[in-house]
């Protein structure tokens, strides 16, 4: 039997690059045997992204989109699409087109041999700068060896994922997402596609310091608690610091009571620094409380203000395995 495949994609601010997009996937996809769908999520973008989201989908009915009440994110977008997605095999990609879909028909080949996860590992990037990429190459090898799970290195979003997968990351409940981690947490069979990133192909960079920044303290958050064992090193340092500064004190008052040594610099500066150590131990436990917090409210992780192309029942290769679709 044939399969059917779901192509999710995140949008913001993507009214320039939707339709080369959807082009490049409509050219590549007919050449893919099996029935395909391109599940648009609209992140509450500025421009006229969901304007051409409606046009689209008048044009072809494979198009269907989720239109969010407002912006929540890029993780939760994929989230979402994951929910909705009704494949047997899911592509995860950006909507900036530097995640190549020429890649897809290599993806499933790989699944076909019986992968349950295929992830683009990225070889080469494009137009990025020299402190993105340094940024990204450390972060990526300290989570590897922070994290409780293996996560690959210089890996994204971008990835084939089979209907079993999915079901299982649909029936994660938590809210502060990392998709990528939470991919390589469920286990199952996986592999590396290498690939070179392409440059974007219009608008802006949507992922700015800030945005990565946000994301990198998620994946080390919610993957180690290394960083909690961090500030009781740091505090068992500063205490043994801390002993050997007041034996010196004493050693100096002794042998030159006139020394500056002893004086308010020398305090000042133990002052300080223990002062450092207890925000920076605060700042750490209240990274995992503010997500506890986050998790305890129960919120759901998206509202819905427009749904469009879920309306035709699709037929199923293995089963029922309709996924729940949260309000």
């Amino acid at each position: 039997m044939r399969s059917h495949y779901s192509i999710v994609i995140p949008l913001y601010n993507e009214e320039v690059n939707l339709p080369v997009l959807y082009q490049r996937l409509r050219s590549l996809m007919e050449a893919v045997p099996g029935q395909w769908e391109i599940v648009l999520i609209y992140d509450g973008s500025r421009d006229r992204t969901l304007e051409c989201l409606r046009q689209l989908h008048q044009q072809d009915e494979r198009i269907c989109y989720l239109s969010f009440a407002r912006n929540f994110g890029h993780q939760t977008a994929v989230t979402a699409g994951l929910n909705f997605a009704r494949g047997d095999a899911v592509i995860v990609m950006d909507g900036d087109l530097q995640d190549p879909p020429e890649l897809i028909p290599e993806m499933v080949k790989l699944w076909q041999q019986g992968y349950a996860v295929i992830y683009a590992q990225r070889t080469r990037r494009y137009q990025e700068g020299w402190f993105k990429r340094l940024t990204a190459y450390v972060f990526y090898r300290l989570l590897q060896q922070l994290a409780d799970v293996e996560i690959p290195l210089d890996t994204g979003d971008f990835c084939l994922l089979d209907r079993q997968v999915v079901t299982v990351l649909n029936h994660m409940p938590e809210r502060n997402r990392y998709v990528r981690g939470l991919r390589s947490w469920v286990g199952f069979r996986q592999i590396a596609l290498p690939y070179e990133r392409d440059p974007r192909y219009g608008g802006e960079i949507k992922y700015t310091f800030r945005k990565s920044l946000k994301l990198a303290i998620t994946g080390l958050v919610s993957f180690s608690t290394v960083p909690l064992r961090i500030s009781t090193y740091l505090g068992l340092f500063s205490a043994g610091l801390a002993l050997v500064m007041a034996a010196l004190v004493i050693y100096w008052r002794i042998t030159s009571p006139e020394s500056r040594l002893t004086g308010y610099a020398i305090i000042a500066a133990a002052v300080f620094f223990l002062g450092a150590v207890q925000l920076f131990s605060i700042g750490i436990l209240g990274e995992y409380i503010g997500r506890i917090y986050e998790e305890v409210k129960q919120r759901p992780l998206y509202t819905l203000a427009e749904v469009a192309g879920f309306e035709t029942v699709l037929p199923r290769t293995n089963g029922d395995k309709t996924p729940q679709h949260p309000a």
